[in-house]
């Protein structure tokens, strides 16, 4: 059986922790596409140009323990306004999107770009303030030396890149249900969105 869940928004939404528990409540396998990005954005940073980066990719280099800074970060957003960066990691999304037996794939152009046919599109989002808060806690709490003020203004700068790139910029697809998780504890917005498959794919069998 295939079913695809593509879940799409900007950073620090609530989009990465909701997949992964929609992907474990039905037994889906589940992928965060950005992580293919701040792979290769962590390889330009080691001096590799970044289509030559992207096109050799390896396992390894998403399993990196430091894919989270927010230097990668930013370099991830830089490398993901390329379309040549772009083009060479569309067919393993789409192989992946395509595996039999459910698959979530969580991102920032899966319902737009990549999976425009997915059985359910979801759009999550919070406001620049929630956002910024929830990002200086995880990169406060790994030791990061981060501020703030800092961090809000990451955010709105990638925020503002990745919205007004020419290829795949980040927005709602028209036919997506959008997740305002600001005021939103974690179980309440994965129920939510474990909610939506389920409107649209039905319950498991008991």
């Amino acid at each position: 059986m295939r079913f695809t869940v593509a879940i799409d928004g900007p950073a620090a939404a609530g989009k990465g922790t909701i997949s992964k528990a929609v992907a474990a409540h039905f037994g889906f396998a589940h992928l965060d596409t950005g992580l293919l990005y701040r792979a290769t954005g962590r390889r330009v940073l080691e001096g590799e140009a970044p289509l030559d980066a992207a096109r050799t990719l390896t396992a390894e280099d998403l399993q990196r323990d430091d894919l989270r800074t927010a230097a990668v970060a930013q370099a991830a957003s830089k490398v993901a306004a390329i379309p040549e960066v772009r083009a060479a990691l569309v067919d393993f999304q789409h192989a992946f999107a395509a595996r039999m037996g459910g698959a979530v794939l969580d991102g920032r152009d899966i319902g737009t770009v990549i999976c425009p046919d997915a059985d359910v599109k979801l759009y999550v989002t919070a406001n620049d303030a929630v956002r910024a808060e929830r990002r200086f806690l995880e990169l406060s709490g790994n030791g990061a030396d981060v501020t703030r003020e800092g961090v809000l203004a990451d955010l709105r700068e990638r925020d503002a890149r990745d919205s007004e790139r020419a290829t795949a910029p980040l927005k709602p697809a028209e036919d997506a249900v959008v997740l305002d998780t600001s005021g939103m504890g974690i179980a309440a917005a994965v129920a939510a969105a474990i909610a939506e498959v389920e409107r649209v794919r039905g319950p498991d069998p008991e």
